[in-house]
């Protein structure tokens, strides 16, 4: 194991880390921008373990960030809503998100959110949306299983920020293979408010949407289609 997975998985090293990204980014949700939450009372009563986060996703750090905010939020028993983020002094990291591995590579900052619990996958797709290969490389299967044996993990099933893209077949296989609660995230307005990088403010006073839908009622005996199939209507993605 690196070094940089060995660090990642100390928890208190992500608390604190969580703690300054989010005090710094704080006001970008709950001032500059409406952060408008709903359904949260669907994470009440959640195993710890083998949950899986399924959701759409329109920037690279802003969406994560803002789940992480909600999930911190949650673990101090406040219902769709921030708050004073006194959270942030413990937040929720029982949690791993999956991201591109040359997005997680492009900058410090981009290295900096790695050690924060990103498993960083190889994309399946090219910029056309053409699948290259079929579902993940078997290295970063391992890596998804390993961490959701014993966590939650947000996983973005398109892997673009490009609105209804196909969704890959390696979220359905997961599915498949250990049976997690799924539970479908729908965001919105990340992509007017931000940059595609979720780093630059572009517009003030946007409505930020994040719901979280009833947990999916899966069929894991179904063919690894159907399940996908599935995932991506519960996330508004399916292409019509």
């Amino acid at each position: 194991m690196s070094f940089v997975e060995r660090i990642k998985n100390v928890r208190i090293f992500r608390k604190i880390l969580y703690f300054f990204i989010g005090m710094l980014t704080y006001h970008r949700f709950a001032i500059i921008n409406k952060l408008k939450i709903s359904g949260t009372e669907h994470l009440n009563g959640l195993p710890r373990k083998n949950v899986l986060l399924v959701s759409n996703h329109q920037t690279y750090f802003a969406d994560v960030i803002a789940i992480l905010h909600i999930l911190s939020a949650v673990k101090w028993g406040k219902k769709n809503r921030l708050g004073f983020p006194y959270y942030l002094l413990n937040a929720f990291t029982n949690i791993y998100y999956v991201a591109a591995e040359e997005t997680m590579k492009a900058t410090w900052l981009a290295k900096l959110f790695t050690l924060g619990g990103a498993i960083t996958v190889k994309r399946t797709w090219t910029g056309k949306s053409t699948e290259t290969r079929k579902g993940l490389d078997p290295s970063d299967t391992r890596k998804i299983s390993r961490a959701l044996e014993k966590n939650w993990i947000i996983q973005f099933p398109q892997g673009t920020t490009t609105p209804f893209a196909p969704g890959r077949k390696g979220t359905a296989h997961l599915i498949k293979m250990h049976r997690p609660v799924v539970v479908p995230v729908v965001i919105d307005g990340f992509s007017t408010a931000f940059d595609k990088k979720g780093i630059k403010l572009r517009k003030r006073g946007t409505v930020l949407s994040v719901t979280f839908k009833e947990c999916l009622k899966v069929d894991y005996d179904a063919p690894i289609e159907v399940i996908l199939d599935d995932v991506m209507t519960s996330i508004g993605q399916k292409r019509l």
